[in-house]
């Protein structure tokens, strides 16, 4: 078959405008391309449309108001829109049960709807995150719906999403695209669509199998490191060695064709996605009898670190003769992630609820969360400043690292806080100067695994 973006000047819809199809829209629309954006969010249309973005990613509100403004970029919850474009890109969303299976609602919604507006010679790319098997044998069936056939009408690629919250529009431009097509022409289509457009690589699979796999290895890797690293702290710390230290000198060993990459520990993992991707592949092994025994490792040491975190806390600010139950907790940095506004599943919220559960008095702050968000998910009114935090606390615990932070000045905090103070590194991962600086003002310093 021949496609459409087999032209020089073609046109893209993206289906979804969450955080994924957010910035895929904006980016093309920044290269030039015509961009028409669905989605079924008619508040979301209606702010796009008036030059605004809730979505907390540097750049992201600005790039899309240029879009929409330059005309590159339009907006509707109309998926007729899609009939006049020559590329379709589907970034709904995929949450899961507690049972690790998908909630197939988003996609079967977009999917059908686009069926009914499909014509001949237009490629779909899908980016949602799913098990693998799902574009096949639930989308490409939806697709046809419309009563017109994968691979002779139309053609279907998988590229699945690698974006990380904070740096998404930067990596959208230098991270290569994994492909993986419904046949050859679909996947070599893909292909010439994402080098052309965004200049990026591409790196081909055999199957759309493989790229729905890809995509859920990625995140299990990355979840089973941030594993690796919390409980090597956790060991670290019973040794009374620095983990920092050992994760240093343990990257510098060659190994295959590069180095040990150990990452580094923290007080928990968040976000939409690692929470979440690990247990879609556990189910879907175990739907065809494979036990995937690290997904269920991994997935408890993270879930287990905001409680560990607020008994570092506890028990280091009893040592300093305040018992927890007395105890003025600041706590600076709300996010998953640092250097990111996301409350997404953040394990700071764990951290901050046993903490209220023990007794202690706790004060947050984070710069780049809008109160209202803060408020809404822990319950507490933010302290408008940093000082204002600190002011009186028994413990300083930095659990998301924003660059923001760097203009602090630590001095003028300490002079704020009880006499007796606990420093808790929980994502700053300070290097030993640093350290030496916070003891020289007086803090008593406490880091994971440090």
């Amino acid at each position: 078959m021949r496609f459409l973006l087999d032209r020089e000047e073609i046109t893209v819809s993206v289906v979804g405008l969450g955080y994924v199809g957010s910035c895929v829209a904006a980016s093309l629309a920044g290269d030039g391309v015509d961009v028409v954006g669905v989605d079924v969010n008619t508040r979301l249309v209606e702010e796009i449309r008036a030059g605004r973005c809730h979505l907390r990613e540097p750049g992201l509100p600005e790039a899309l108001a240029r879009a929409h403004g330059a005309g590159r970029l339009r907006v509707t919850t109309d998926f007729a829109a899609i009939s006049d474009t020559d590329v379709v890109v589907v970034a709904v969303g995929t949450p899961i049960g507690e049972d690790g299976v998908l909630a197939e609602s988003q996609v079967r919604s977009a999917a059908a709807e686009i069926g009914r507006c499909l014509r001949p010679g237009q490629l779909v790319i899908f980016k949602s995150t799913v098990p693998p098997g799902t574009t096949r044998d639930l989308v490409v069936p939806l697709l046809e719906g419309g009563g017109l056939v994968c691979g002779r009408d139309f053609g279907v690629a998988y590229c699945p999403e690698r974006l990380s919250q904070g740096s998404a529009l930067a990596e959208i431009r230098e991270l290569p695209v994994v492909v993986g097509g419904w046949d050859a022409h679909s996947g070599a289509a893909a292909e010439r669509f994402w080098r052309s457009r965004l200049r990026v690589r591409t790196v081909a699979c055999s199957s759309i199998e493989a790229a729905e796999t890809v995509k859920l290895l990625n995140n299990w890797w990355i979840d089973h490191n941030i594993a690796l690293a919390n409980e090597l702290a956790r060991y670290c710390s019973s040794i009374g060695v620095d983990a920092m230290e050992v994760i240093a000198a343990t990257n510098r060993v060659p190994k295959g064709g590069g180095s040990i990459n150990v990452l580094s520990p923290g007080v928990g993992v968040g976000g939409s996605c690692l929470t979440k991707d690990p247990w879609m592949l556990w189910r879907s092994a175990r739907d065809r009898g494979v036990h995937l025994n690290t997904v269920v490792a991994a997935r408890e040491a993270n879930d287990a670190m905001p409680a560990y975190v607020a008994g570092l806390i506890a028990d280091g600010v009893g040592e300093l003769g305040t018992p927890v139950q007395r105890a003025r907790v600041a706590v600076l940095g709300l996010s998953f992630k640092n250097n990111t506004g996301d409350l997404r599943s953040t394990p700071t919220l764990p951290v901050v609820a046993a903490l209220r559960d023990a007794g202690a008095d706790v004060a947050v702050y984070d710069p780049l969360v809008p109160p209202e968000e803060i408020s809404g998910t822990f319950g507490l009114d933010p302290s408008p400043t940093a000082e204002k935090a600190v002011a009186g606390a028994d413990c300083l615990a930095v659990l998301a690292w924003h660059d923001e932070f760097a203009d602090l000045d630590l001095a003028a905090l300490r002079t704020l806080t009880a006499p007796d103070c606990l420093f808790l590194d929980g994502r700053a991962h300070f290097d030993s100067q640093t350290v030496e600086s916070l003891t020289g003002l007086g803090f008593t310093y406490r880091g994971i695994g440090r």
